[in-house]
């Protein structure tokens, strides 16, 4: 059995197709989720700042701005880029899905599907999520043995520190505030560094070299995925 939701599960659901939109949201508060929806992207990115729901469950067909441009909109933005979404879609092909994992998508169903697979998939990536932030201070990100503090801009394993650059820290906050989810290194590059996407991909692949070796220990969490760049886990691997 399924545990029941938070309250503060609210969870957005985007698709221009009624029957669809009637269906998700149906299954998602049977389940207990507390559900809006939206028709197109415009829409849901005015939904998603204004009521920054847990997760948004995203169709990759919309009028006017795709679900893939509204998945880029939410990234971009301070106020909504570590909100979860699944994207929807018809479409099975490959391309498709590298891209909606590569714009920080945390799952990708196909059309036609299984509410109830829908619904085991949220609870899934909203334990996975919401997993990593301790209560009390929201300057920190607590993961496993790495604890990380925004304010302070420090670092430590186990209670020791670690000297990292501005640019590694940079870096880790990045992984860290986006965890569970495939960061690309176009995208790193462009979030941490600032630079085009298509160039120097190998500052990436180095400095996460460089960054793992600091963490000790913590730096199995971070996560090589092959084909798309890398991941920060959102709970530790093992016992530290």
């Amino acid at each position: 059995m399924n545990p029941a939701p938070s309250t503060a599960d609210r969870i957005l659901v985007v698709d221009d197709e009624t029957e669809i939109v009637a269906l998700v949201a149906y299954h998602l508060a049977k389940t207990g989720y507390r559900v809006s929806t939206a028709s197109s992207g415009q829409d849901a990115l005015e939904l998603a700042r204004r009521e920054r729901p847990s997760l948004i469950v995203l169709d990759l067909m919309l009028p006017g701005m795709s679900g893939f441009d509204v998945l880029e909109q939410l990234r971009l933005d301070e106020s909504t880029r570590d909100i979860a979404v699944i994207m929807l879609t018809a479409r099975r092909e490959e391309p498709d899905r590298i891209r909606g994992l590569s714009l920080g998508a945390d799952d990708y169903l196909t059309k036609p599907f299984s509410p109830a697979e829908l619904v085991l998939r949220v609870a899934a990536i909203l334990r996975r999520t919401g997993s990593a932030q301790p209560a009390g201070n929201t300057d920190a990100l607590v993961i496993g043995p790495l604890h990380i503090d925004r304010a302070a801009m420090t670092v430590n394993v186990s209670g020791e520190a670690v000297d990292l650059t501005p640019t590694e820290f940079k870096l880790l906050l990045t992984l860290a505030e986006r965890r569970g989810r495939v960061q690309g290194r176009g995208h790193l590059l462009e979030t941490v560094w600032e630079a085009a996407p298509d160039i120097q991909t190998r500052t990436v692949d180095m400095h996460v070299q460089r960054l793992r070796t600091k963490l000790g220990t913590a730096g199995d969490l971070i996560e090589t995925v092959r084909g798309f760049g890398y991941r920060l886990r959102a709970t530790a691997p093992r016992a530290y």
